[in-house]
């Protein structure tokens, strides 16, 4: 039985008992009218860490500053007689050279100590082996939640679905859920041996289980699904919302997600967002009864939701995102604080030192330099044909003596700015150490593998980067007509080369399976030679031609439907 439902059956109990006198059982309305019965607490999150343990070269946020921002809450709270939940919302690996040459190390022992009291599993947690999966898990000191990740080979889920905290003495239950998009977007080597399920049918059974064990006053879930604004989620996996909705009200009190990495703040009594600047107010999400939250990404924020519960009942008191050392610059051009500093907590920064001052020597070596920026940021190369997609693809096929190179969005994971190129600039770029393959097919068979990876949406990691093809594509078909092969024009029974990285010849993004040659060469190390050997990257250099022209699309840069 939910809460609602109980509160609604102790009222009438009440009421029954009472008999005449009912009118002074009229149930309290304000948490100073339920007195000693209404309990207060604090929620606090993060999400999509991406190996962001240390602060920006501005100073921004960092996990040695949110322990001091955090751990004033804490006391902040306790002085006023509540209590603190602390959740993440995943993907804790990938994004950093000094995170992911130790294997997130410094983040699980950062978060230890700042003090997590779960995490959703990110798909970013399977890009590397599962030994390291099972070194992180053994690392936490909290629970890593995933209920819908099945081990195949038993059977049995493979983390916990949920855990039971008390807090304040309510008794709150956290279900952990993933995105089923991870079996398109992890590497396939290393997740062939689970199986991701349908989040919602998941979450059903489990609040199901829970309140037949009337084991929890409130139940909240940790989810890396993704937040999508009035549901709509394109090429990606349903996520938060569309969960929300599938449930009866009252199942499910709150979601914490991730995933999608956006400030989740909403226009009042609207599905629509917005317009949110930092250190501005913040309405969360609320969906079927149940709120949902987000707090953008890299811990630039901590999540704050207070809430007071009486009445077996949730209520929200206030939201807001809270500013990590976040800068912005003035009129004069200096960047200036949002908000106030938060000073780092000096032992965890210490002991985080260590961890970034390692292999510092060999990770800002300067291998090449550009005349201009080159673009990969998320919301550019996930819906454009951008200079540094292009710039990947060339390297890989140029390595291979391939004639296309098509190289995956999601796969590129930073911009490299103008001036000097670092190999630490290389693998922020792509942390991922997949290996380059090659394809040798007919332009018929070419065809064919084009007209899925050509018309996958834009707005995901599945967004292909192309170079050494001319073509259109008709995104309402969902077909391509090639006119040019790397200047060899074009012959259905002739023979050409393509590479893509290998995480999408195992078919991740959806791309289709591959049986290609595995050349061995490691992706950051192909773009380290090719710009050690270049360099210099002149300004326009590699620019796309328009050599995709995309037609029956809402956009002009790729499939929107």
């Amino acid at each position: 039985m939910n809460g609602a439902k109980r509160g609604l059956l102790s009222v009438a109990v009440l009421i029954a008992l009472a008999g005449c006198d009912s009118k002074d059982l009229t149930p309290p309305t304000t948490c100073a009218e339920a007195g000693d019965s209404c309990k207060t607490f604090t929620l606090l999150h993060t999400n999509d860490n991406h190996g962001r343990f240390w602060e920006n070269s501005h100073g921004e946020y960092g996990m040695a500053a949110r322990k001091t921002l955090i751990d004033n809450i804490r006391d902040e709270v306790a002085q006023s007689g509540g209590e603190v939940l602390l959740l993440s919302g995943g993907d804790i690996n990938t994004g950093v050279p000094e995170s992911d040459l130790q294997d997130a190390k410094p983040d699980f022992i950062g978060m230890n100590a700042i003090g997590y009291d779960a995490m959703a599993v990110g798909n970013h947690e399977f890009d590397n082996p599962l030994s390291v999966v099972e070194m992180q898990r053994e690392l936490a000191n909290f629970p890593m939640l995933a209920a819908n990740i099945y081990n195949k080979s038993t059977g049995e889920r493979y983390f916990d679905a949920y855990k039971i905290f008390t807090v304040n003495g309510i008794k709150i239950a956290v279900i952990g859920l993933t995105t089923e998009d991870t079996v398109k977007i992890g590497n396939p080597e290393f997740i062939s041996g689970l199986t991701f399920t349908n989040p919602t049918t998941e979450i059903k059974k489990v609040i199901e289980e829970i309140n037949d064990a009337g084991s929890a006053d409130l139940i909240f879930a940790a989810t890396h699904m993704g937040h999508y604004e009035d549901g709509k989620h394109g090429s990606n996996a349903p996520g938060d919302v569309a969960m929300a909705r599938a449930l009866e009200v009252g199942d499910l009190q709150l979601v914490v997600g991730g995933h999608s990495q956006n400030p989740v703040c909403m226009e009042p009594e609207s599905d629509k967002y917005a317009e949110f600047t930092p250190g501005g107010e913040c309405k969360p999400e609320q969906q079927n009864g149940t709120y949902i939250m987000q707090a953008h990404e890299w811990g630039k924020y901590v999540g704050r939701a207070d809430f007071e519960y009486f009445n077996d009942t949730l209520h929200l008191v206030s939201y807001n995102l809270i500013p990590v050392n976040l800068k912005e610059k003035n009129e004069a051009g200096d960047r200036v604080l949002i908000g106030d500093e938060i000073a780092p907590n000096s032992d965890l920064l210490e002991t985080l030192r260590t961890y970034q001052e390692q292999g510092q020597e060999q990770l800002n070596e300067v291998i090449a330099s550009t005349a201009e920026l080159l673009d990969g940021e998320r919301n550019n190369v996930r819906y454009m044909q951008t200079n540094l997609g292009h710039l990947l693809a060339t390297a890989q096929a140029a390595k291979v003596g391939a004639d296309i190179g098509i190289m995956n969005s999601g796969g590129v994971r930073a911009s490299i700015a103008s001036g000097d190129i670092t190999y630490k600039d290389v693998l922020t770029v792509q942390p991922f150490a997949n290996t380059i393959t090659k394809s040798t097919m007919t332009g018929a068979q070419i065809s064919e593998y084009l007209n899925t990876v050509a018309t996958l949406q834009i707005g995901s990691g599945a967004y292909a980067q192309l170079v050494g093809i001319s073509m259109t594509v008709d995104c309402s078909a969902g077909s391509v007509e090639i006119s040019d092969i790397n200047g060899k024009g074009y012959n259905a029974s002739e023979s050409y080369s393509f590479t893509v990285p290998s995480y999408n010849a195992a078919g991740g993004d959806g791309y289709p399976k591959l049986n290609p040659v595995m050349t061995g060469y490691v992706d950051a190390e192909v773009l380290y030679s090719f710009l050690k050997d270049k360099k210099t990257i002149t300004a326009g250099e590699f620019t796309p031609a328009n050599n995709v022209v995309y037609s029956n699309s809402l956009s002009v840069h790729g499939c929107q439907l």
